[in-house]
């Protein structure tokens, strides 16, 4: 049964899988929600109840089993289950993205890179081939992806998220800084970057 997690969850179990792969790396064992909450400067019993739907028992003075809890959070927000995606735009950010390979940890298998520039069609980056957009219909239904990551242009970034939709794309992460106008069975994750930057530095 899948559990509806609230977005504010899900962001912090994410964060506990980025800490978890780096012990991993470090080849250290266990860790303990009071060492999670104290690198991400939170309350130790938040950390505690994230973990409960994880269905991951700590011991006692020891921990969690870093590798059952990694695991254990790969299984619940559905990263083992790859899902293939295209980033359309191929700029600086959008080859930014396409060489950042830590996705895959986390079930996004990016396919292919689209844009209009020619200069660009037919480079391979990273092990990923820029098409012309023109072809982005066909290999969106030819290879069944659903899931496109928009880094064009604020100027043309809803002509193109309208093609995305004709392509039968359900889901758009948005890079842009423009709100889309979409159907509402189109899944939208608007990624603001200016604006967390801002949070970030408002104090």
């Amino acid at each position: 049964m899948k559990i509806d997690l609230p977005t504010k969850t899900i962001q912090r179990l994410t964060l506990y899988h980025s800490i978890l792969r780096d012990y991993i790396f470090k080849e250290v064992p266990s860790i303990s929600s009071q060492q999670i909450a104290s690198l991400l400067k939170i309350d130790d019993s938040q950390v505690r109840k994230d973990i409960t739907f994880c269905h991951v028992q700590g011991k006692t003075k020891i921990g969690y089993d870093v590798a059952e809890l990694k695991k254990a959070i790969e299984k619940l927000l559905g990263f083992e289950k790859s899902k293939d995606v295209f980033i359309v735009g191929a700029g600086n950010l959008g080859l930014a993205l396409a060489k950042h390979d830590d996705f895959k940890d986390y079930g996004l298998d990016i396919l292919a890179l689209f844009d209009v520039d020619d200069d660009k069609v037919a480079q391979v980056i990273n092990g990923k081939k820029i098409f012309h957009i023109s072809k982005l219909n066909n290999l969106v239904n030819r290879m069944n992806v659903e899931i496109a990551i928009l880094t064009v242009p604020h100027q043309v970034a809803q002509s193109v998220a309208n093609q995305l939709v004709k392509s039968k794309i359900k889901y758009i992460w948005n890079f842009t800084p423009v709100v889309l106008d979409l159907p509402d069975n189109i899944k939208v994750c608007n990624e603001n970057l200016v604006g967390n930057f801002l949070n970030f530095t408002k104090n």
